[in-house]
């Protein structure tokens, strides 16, 4: 090398320059060379193991080495030939001046480093890819434990590189990280939160990717996408994406509806509102014409055996209605509702079907249907949903009821 230096200033200096210029431009000359052929032997090295790499993905079934080549491995590869390269060959150019010399030696062995740092990122993050491929680790939050090999891999690099440019042994550095540990903690602060929470959502299974959950005061309502060190990301029902910090799902309380995903149904809970003025005692005459239908023929006419049996046997007087056992229509509609329910067939009737009346309000009385609809996806759970309550309104004027709605006259409390 110092011979083809000598070359190039002896023929610089036969053309007339100086032997300062001579010696710079020389040793720029020889560089810039050797920079090009650094350059060069990256390209042919990446496209020979890229080559390599293709051929290894059509021969093999498995998904490893396609991995391999989405995160870029070969091309973090390629990088280490061209680096050793220049290590040899560029400190030797500048030997005339010993510090610039150390310090490109040094620079050269930090890039070394980050090469390595690099490709060990790449493999892991193939292995992360590799590892979501099963289904049974396809829910479980892996990118939090490489982010923190990754955050852990980049520590050590960083001290090995501070310690290569400086020529201070590891141990200095080590020891000033102790005195400043106060300061990283609270740096790093929700990292290592976020670590905690990351493995206690795991080892809870509280939290899995997919999961649908729901956090008002965070206005996060959708399925969970990622799981990472420092966040989790909510794809809310309107496409859009709420991040949360990890620990926030051990701090703040939120709704997980994967028992609801994972059971044999999904819950109706709505109501009617039915005006009190509407209820009243039912007449013989308007019993027979509810016994034409069906769903509560047998009941009623058990029923209406059964109350006249007990008001005879009391001698009760029944010139008002009000005297003795009576059946109202609300309490009929209750019973019919009821039955529609265990006939439907998107109804779960293995689980709790209930008809029932809650505390009168200011609006009427509600009557609250409780079931659990075989559907769960949301569009079909709705229009089931909207399906039932059809036909109950459709249903209440057969009963005499009236469903309470605000008019233009009726004033606002």
């Amino acid at each position: 090398m110092m011979d083809l230096i000598m070359r190039f200033v002896t023929f610089l200096s036969e053309k007339g320059l100086n032997n300062f210029w001579a010696q710079f431009l020389g040793r720029a000359l020889i560089i810039l060379f050797l920079l090009t052929v650094s350059y060069m032997i990256y390209w042919f090295t990446r496209k020979i193991i890229l080559q390599i790499f293709n051929k290894l993905a059509k021969k093999t079934k498995s998904s490893f080495d396609d991995l391999l080549l989405k995160n870029k491995t070969a091309k973090r590869i390629s990088h280490f030939l061209p680096i050793l390269f220049l290590y040899e060959f560029l400190p030797p150019v500048i030997s005339n001046y010993p510090a610039g010399s150390s310090l490109l030696k040094n620079i050269l062995e930090a890039l070394t480093i980050v090469a390595v740092i690099n490709l060990i990122m790449a493999l892991l993050n193939t292995l992360k890819d590799y590892i979501k491929l099963y289904p049974s680790f396809k829910d479980k939050p892996i990118d939090s434990y490489i982010q923190v090999f990754m955050i852990f891999l980049w520590f050590i690099g960083i001290i090995l590189i501070l310690s290569v440019l400086t020529g201070k042994d590891i141990g200095t550095f080590l020891t000033t990280l102790g005195a400043l540990s106060a300061v990283l903690l609270f740096v790093f602060k929700d990292t290592i939160l976020g670590f905690v929470a990351s493995v206690q959502i795991t080892v809870n299974d509280t939290v899995r990717i997919g999961d649908w959950i729901s956090m008002p005061n965070n206005n996060a309502d959708g399925d969970v996408i990622s799981i990472s060190l420092s966040s989790v990301q909510i794809q809310n029902f309107d496409n859009t994406i709420t991040s949360i910090p990890t620990y926030k799902l051990i701090s703040d309380s939120f709704i997980n509806w994967r028992g609801m995903s994972e059971s044999q149904g999904r819950r109706i809970k709505r109501s009617l509102l039915i005006k009190i003025d509407s209820i009243h005692f039912m007449e013989d005459k308007a019993l027979k014409d509810l016994e034409k239908i069906e769903r509560i023929k047998s009941f009623l006419q058990a029923r209406k055996t059964e109350i006249e049996a007990h008001n005879k046997n009391g001698d009760i007087d029944k010139s008002m209605l009000i005297n003795g056992r009576n059946l109202t229509n609300l309490g009929l509609f209750r019973h019919y509702a009821e039955a529609y329910l265990e006939e439907h067939p998107m109804v779960n009737s293995n689980m709790t079907i209930m008809c029932r009346q809650l505390s009168p309000t200011s609006q009427g009385i509600p009557l609250e249907v409780y079931a659990f609809c075989s559907d769960k996806d949301w569009k079909n759970y709705e229009h089931i949903s909207a399906d039932i309550f059809d036909h109950l309104l459709a249903s209440t004027q057969y009963f005499g009821l009236v469903c309470f709605e605000l008019s233009p006259q009726t004033p606002i409390r």
